[in-house]
């Protein structure tokens, strides 16, 4: 029974009853299965970096009541309010960014982690949610206002944004990037010409990470032909579903996690796909998609343009994040380091993550009577 009345004036009575609580849920079992994994996937990898089997492991679990209160908080808010927040994360997650290619730490030929001391930070993680709700009220000022200079503004911030991206470079995080703000430029209205335009400059992109970029063409020639390098990752990714099968091996009895250096964050789908199997990762499937598509279905039934829109780029973003991920690990599309929202190993994305999904509740709570926007 709920603790809450609907009688209950309280700000957290308010909150309970007009919160979409299937996608609370849906986070809450994400969250509890990224515990699970973690624990499961982490002792290998720490035990060969030398540390306390479980070191991994309690610093992710440590991040979990930040990343509650940081969810909770956001969902409380107003959709100006979000607006708001959005705008002072962006431009920080902007200039953490750019500090990158000063101070960033490489890791893997890449400039993605700034060193805090006790911990990392990887600030491109903290642009994705608040890029797209800056975004969204840019798009909607052009449309509801009739301001050119709001579609200017999108397409801007989209370059900008984009090209730091590739430039660390993390041309994953890059394309997840785009096709959200894609998404967000046909729900706010997108001519047939500037669609054939984009089309033809994400085409031309692609050619020239391909043609420019070694390890992109790498992963790409790896996945075209598997023997044309090494693709030890994928292979015993896929090894630990076939061993597997429908139920898994059970808690604790896979043995993949113990070769494969990225068991506990890139290829974290691939653990629970040998110790807990094939239902179990439908389950997992299923949780994202019912976050998708419950956030598509407010969208489709707001009124606000803005709030629309920033529900379509939060949930696209998330979606595509885990289906890149799944991806990755089935060898569906080619190789890419990405974290499984909520689950995968990773601070930074997890307190990303929650501060997206608090978005999503705060813009698809129910506002009654005269609520401002």
């Amino acid at each position: 029974m709920s603790a809450f009345t609907r009688t209950d004036t309280s700000i957290l009575g308010r909150w309970w009853w007009t919160i979409d609580r299937w996608t609370l849920a849906a986070v809450a079992v994400l969250l509890a299965c990224g515990v699970l994994l973690v624990l499961a996937a982490s002792p290998p990898v720490a035990e060969r970096l030398r540390l306390d089997p479980y070191h991994l492991a309690w610093r992710q679990i440590a991040f979990i009541p930040l990343a509650c209160a940081v969810l909770a908080g956001v969902s409380l808010l107003p959709p100006r309010a979000v607006r708001r927040l959005a705008v002072i994360v962006f431009a920080l997650a902007l200039l953490g960014v750019s500090a990158t290619f000063f101070v960033g730490e490489e890791i893997k030929g890449a400039r993605r982690w700034i060193d805090l001391g006790p911990v990392w930070i990887q600030p491109s993680e903290f642009i994705k949610p608040s890029f797209a709700v800056v975004a969204a009220w840019a798009f909607a000022q052009h449309r509801e206002l009739g301001r050119p200079e709001g579609r200017m503004v999108a397409i801007g911030l989209f370059v900008l944004v984009a090209g730091l991206l590739i430039l660390q470079p993390d041309i994953g995080m890059a394309c997840v990037l785009t096709a959200a703000w894609f998404a967000q430029f046909l729900v706010a209205g997108l001519a047939l010409s500037w669609a054939a335009a984009l089309s033809v400059g994400a085409l031309g992109s692609m050619l020239g990470a391909y043609l420019l970029l070694p390890h992109v063409s790498n992963r790409i020639d790896r996945f075209l032909d598997p023997g044309s390098g090494d693709s030890f990752q994928v292979d015993s990714s896929l090894q630990a579903f076939m061993n597997g099968g429908v139920l898994g091996r059970g808690p604790g009895e896979g043995t993949i996690k113990e070769v494969l250096p990225d068991a506990h964050a890139d290829f974290i789908f691939a653990v629970a796909g040998e110790e807990f199997g094939l239902i179990a990762c439908l389950a997992i499937l299923f949780l994202f998609a019912l976050v998708v598509l419950r956030g598509l279905l407010h969208a489709l039934q707001e009124t606000s343009l803005y709030v629309m829109i920033a529900l379509t780029g939060l949930v696209v973003q998330f979606g595509l994040q885990a289906a890149v991920h799944m991806g990755s690990s089935l060898r569906l599309i080619p190789a890419k380091g990405m974290t499984l929202p909520f689950i995968s190993y990773g601070g930074s994305s997890m307190l990303a993550m929650a501060l997206a999904i608090g978005m999503v509740l705060a813009l698809t709570r129910r506002r009654v009577g005269g609520e401002p926007l």
